[in-house]
């Protein structure tokens, strides 16, 4: 029978912090369970800390070590854009649930940009040749940017800044805002037809993903800047990293759950997920064990469907796993029946400021992010030497 530890404890057999042991539990290496006597913290497999501690005292080889930079528990970048304290993400030193109950995405850009002021993205620049919003426009835009883009190298901050506010601007317009001077999260508002209040919620969807540290579409995104590709090629590299359904596009897969639901009934999917031992998509989440603080004030400004917000109780419920941003994306379109790829739409705008943030950061290294392979394939055939075959060695001169 399985043994469970405290945190506390699963740490100080590990020697890492806390971060490292949510990192143990996403890569699968981890047990994880909800502690019977305290909901809101978590209980680790006993067995599983006791292997990962022999495996790392048996000592760490040159590649082992290479290894562990890249796709260890830790990144091996330096960054003061976004960091985790007491479980909250923060944007340079600020609270980020805090700075969304008021702050804009401008007002967000102009702190992780390290800029003067608040990020201007008004674009008056409406959609080419009839071209229908989503994904595809946004993607051919900045495709078409990234190829005509001058590099970033040797070119002022300032002037990066205002390239940077225009490509937000851009996005945004290929998702579905209508063009104008308006703040960004008014003028989705208004491309999608709906009331102004609904913009509030909008607008705090947008802060609130402004940027997520070092993640892999941040990543993407560093390596194109650390080379001195343009910006909005750095930034196409981030988006389309994004674009996949374990990162930016996850709450793509809660949309079809829900759509499972309000076709079989919460009852149906949650039995056949958790008969099936299936992870559901949109709960938990490997940063947050006790919960994605993100997810909360976006939930409560929302009612989804009544059989939506019954599976989305029972799932907490019998899961002890909360409901992250995915599932809060997802049921704000729910609610205000936005456009089926407005989650994504708003995700990848927002995120671009943060993706901008981070190339931006890294053009202050002067060395390209250049990983080395370990190379695991078959070993070739090597050509016997020249007098070995009974081939003459030519003669030097």
């Amino acid at each position: 029978m399985a043994s469970w530890i405290s945190m506390d404890d699963a740490c100080r057999q590990l020697g890492v912090r806390a971060q490292t042991v949510y990192a143990y539990v996403s890569r699968g290496k981890l047990g994880v369970m909800p502690d019977p006597a305290d909901t809101r913290r978590s209980l680790y497999r006993a067995e599983d800390v006791t292997g990962l501690a022999k495996r790392k005292q048996a000592g760490r080889k040159h590649e082992t070590l290479a290894t562990n930079t890249l796709f260890g528990a830790e990144p091996s970048i330096p960054t003061a854009l976004t960091a985790f304290f007491r479980g909250r993400p923060h944007y340079r030193g600020h609270d980020a649930i805090e700075l969304a109950r008021t702050a804009t995405l401008e007002e967000a850009a102009q702190l992780l940009w390290g800029a003067g002021k608040a990020a201007d993205f008004s674009c008056t620049t409406a959609l080419r040749g009839g071209a229908r919003p989503g994904r595809v426009a946004a993607f051919k835009a900045l495709g078409a940017l990234a190829a005509t883009g001058h590099s970033t190298r040797g070119r002022l901050t300032r002037v990066l800044h205002q390239e940077g506010q225009g490509l937000v601007g851009e996005l945004a317009n290929a998702f579905g805002a209508l063009p104008g001077s308006q703040p960004l999260h008014r003028r989705f508002a208004q491309g999608w037809k709906l009331p102004l209040k609904v913009a509030e919620s909008l607008r705090m969807a947008v802060v609130l993903l402004a940027d997520h540290e070092l993640t892999s579409s941040a990543f993407a995104a560093r390596i194109a800047a650390s080379t001195g590709a343009s910006l909005p090629a750095c930034l196409l590299a981030g988006l389309t990293t994004l674009s996949g359904p374990l990162h930016g596009d996850a709450s793509g897969r809660v949309q079809a759950l829900f759509s499972e639901v309000e076709r079989l009934g919460d009852d149906a999917v949650l039995a056949h997920y958790l008969s099936t031992g299936l992870p559901l998509p949109g709960f938990g989440h490997f940063i947050y064990p006790d919960g994605d603080p993100r997810a909360a004030p976006l939930l409560a400004l929302c009612e989804p469907p009544e059989v939506i917000a019954r599976f989305i109780e029972k799932a907490t419920q019998l899961t002890g796993l909360q409901p992250n941003i995915d599932v809060a994306l997802a049921a704000l379109v729910a609610h205000h029946r936005l456009p089926a790829d407005a989650a994504f739409g708003l995700f990848a705008t927002a995120r671009s400021v943060g993706l901008l943030a981070h190339s931006l950061e890294q053009l202050g290294e002067t060395q390209v992010i250049r990983p080395r392979g370990r190379y695991v394939g078959q070993v070739p055939e090597m050509p016997q030497p020249a007098r070995a075959q009974g081939i003459a060695a030519p003669r030097l001169a």
